[in-house]
């Protein structure tokens, strides 16, 4: 059966390469951004070129309860229906805790975790009815922190419990599942040279991942998974074991 997706943040990176891979293996994509437009839509015409109304790209920002609920209800309306939420869509930048501002609590929170919790909540009905899931992108820091980003990191983690109650609360007709990816893609905001030299030597694959990387994990865990559920992969070449 096709399959009808929504990606949040899927305009670039992680949330792109998931929307291409899902897309050529026949699924119909719905492109959630908040400040990309021009990537995606350039992004959406070039898959409904592949494959005529294919793909729509829809806007909102998700730190908005109303926007949100918005999102779901037009993504729900596409296709007559959602069968997979991945919530991709993140903040992401350094604060140290002295100066974690109210206004940076709420951003990384909102962002990286309510969102997720009230889209999951808001597209349940068309889960629940199709047999659907939700796939969860976290971040191995979830599990220990990652020192100058406080905030992302409980954010993370919250994620990451979120995962194993909604599997719980949502069966057994959604299954909800995360992924934590490592170095997959290095920040917007470079980072030096020593400091990728740093990481890398951290890796036992001692190489950075790719994209597809988390996309092919993402592919599998909604159409290859039916038995698996309340789980996190990790997708860091071997990372955690050296953390």
């Amino acid at each position: 059966m096709q399959k009808n997706i929504l990606i949040t943040g899927a305009g670039k990176r992680i949330g792109a390469s998931c929307a291409k891979l899902l897309h050529s293996q026949g699924a119909n994509i719905v492109l959630h951004y908040r400040d990309s437009k021009i990537q995606t839509h350039a992004l959406c015409d070039k898959l409904n070129q592949q494959r005529p109304n294919s793909a729509h790209a829809l806007q909102a920002d998700l730190l908005s309860l109303t926007a949100l609920q918005g999102l779901a209800k037009q993504a729900t309306i596409i296709w007559d229906g959602i069968d997979a939420l991945v919530n991709n869509a993140s903040a992401f930048y350094p604060q140290t805790v002295d100066k974690v501002s109210e206004k940076n609590w709420d951003e990384l929170m909102g962002c990286n975790l309510k969102a997720p919790f009230f889209l999951s909540q808001a597209l349940e009905p068309s889960l629940n009815a199709r047999q659907g899931c939700i796939i969860n992108i976290i971040d191995i820091h979830a599990e220990r922190g990652l020192k100058d980003y406080p905030v992302y990191s409980l954010a993370k983690a919250g994620l990451a419990a979120m995962t194993r109650i909604l599997a719980k609360e949502l069966a057994p007709k959604i299954r909800v599942n995360g992924i934590s990816p490592g170095a997959i893609m290095w920040p917007e905001d470079e980072l030096s040279t020593d400091s990728k030299k740093e990481i890398i030597n951290r890796i036992a694959l001692k190489h950075a991942g790719e994209p597809e990387d988390i996309a092919k994990a993402v592919a599998f865990l909604i159409n290859d998974a039916n038995y698996i559920t309340g789980q996190i992969i990790s997708v860091d070449g071997g990372r955690t074991l050296f953390c």
